[in-house]
């Protein structure tokens, strides 16, 4: 496919595939958000009991690249359905989870929240993050 690949082709990709298929009817939030879950346990299960070093040399082995890939996809394919179907932007999503997640959790001596680190030795603070 040499078609431009971003989250709106993808989307109608997936849609289309489906629609000529007639799956329409079984991708309501509940199947979809089932499946999601069951192909990620599906990428779980590659890791399952690699010790931590085996696993980040995982993608070194083509057959084992291949299925960490395939179900990656998987899991994509799912999300960006789901999405469809609840009518979330997943970008937008994403990127407000981030805004929220840089407030609740400040770099450790940000005392002005703007990523600059004050500590001892740096502007004030203790360094203790209070």
């Amino acid at each position: 496919m040499t078609e431009h690949l971003d989250v709106a082709t993808l989307q109608r990709r997936l849609a289309e595939f489906a629609a000529a298929r007639n799956w329409q009817p079984y991708h309501t939030p509940k199947n979809l958000a089932t499946a999601l879950s069951v192909e990620a346990s599906e990428l779980v299960e590659i890791f399952q009991w690699l010790t931590p070093e085996e696993s980040a040399r995982v993608m070194a082995d083509p057959d084992s690249a291949h299925r960490v890939t395939d179900e990656i996809a998987d899991v994509l394919a799912y999300l960006l359905q789901l999405c469809e179907v609840l009518g979330v932007d997943p970008l937008s999503a994403l990127d407000a989870k981030i805004d929220r997640n840089e407030r609740r959790f400040p770099v450790p001596g940000d005392d002005a929240g703007d990523g600059t680190k004050r500590g001892p030795g740096n502007g004030g603070g203790t360094g203790t993050g209070t």
